[in-house]
């Protein structure tokens, strides 16, 4: 794996951490008075990252935890979690916001991601950390490069759900991060040709 990617990309705990984050505050900006316009946008971009973390999860972070896990039972047990959101996503993905069931809806998968949260950053994540060791920087380039396949075709959704969603200071922020993340992985993947 590219050294670079390596070097530039966060550990597969630590972007796991940023994605819990990243949703659980999108999460916080959904109330129930929202505009339909801007809960949507809310929604589709919840769905989005939970989509890609769960992909990222299932292909690379949990088999490497399964080979090396004292209990596979943390493992185990989030694949159906996983399942269960998934179910709820393609629910909303079929739902109008003005629907009365949108609301209880979107608190039912809030209700989910945060137990799967907890389960993950208070007993999963520690676990990796004391024993993926060495192999932390290899898994999070391997994530961070998958990532960048995942979210390729989505950007221009995800755009303009954010620029719906949010106000205008996250994305300025937003934006200058995305051009940062991208010039350095741009970097990265010209020197590994």
């Amino acid at each position: 794996m590219n050294s670079i990617l390596k070097q530039v990309s966060p550990s597969p705990t630590t972007m796991i951490r940023m994605d819990h984050t990243h949703v659980l505050a999108t999460f916080h900006r959904y109330h129930i008075d929202t505009p339909a316009k801007t809960k949507r946008s809310l929604v589709n971009l919840i769905c989005s990252a939970l989509e890609v973390h769960a992909q990222l999860e299932e292909e690379i972070f949990y088999p490497a935890m399964r080979d090396l896990a004292s209990d596979g039972a943390l493992v185990d047990k989030s694949f159906p979690e996983h399942a269960e959101m998934k179910r709820l996503i393609a629910r909303l993905r079929e739902m109008e916001p003005h629907d009365p069931r949108y609301d209880e809806t979107v608190m039912e998968l809030m209700r989910d991601v945060i137990h799967h949260v907890a389960d993950e950053e208070t007993m999963l994540l520690p676990d990796a950390e004391r024993r993926l060791g060495d192999r932390l920087g290899e898994l999070g380039a391997q994530m961070t490069k998958r990532r960048l396949e995942l979210t390729a075709p989505r950007v221009g959704e995800m755009a303009r759900n954010a620029v719906t969603a949010m106000p205008v200071s996250s994305m300025v922020l937003t934006a200058g991060a995305v051009v940062a993340g991208a010039y350095l992985v741009t970097r990265a993947f010209g020197r590994e040709a």
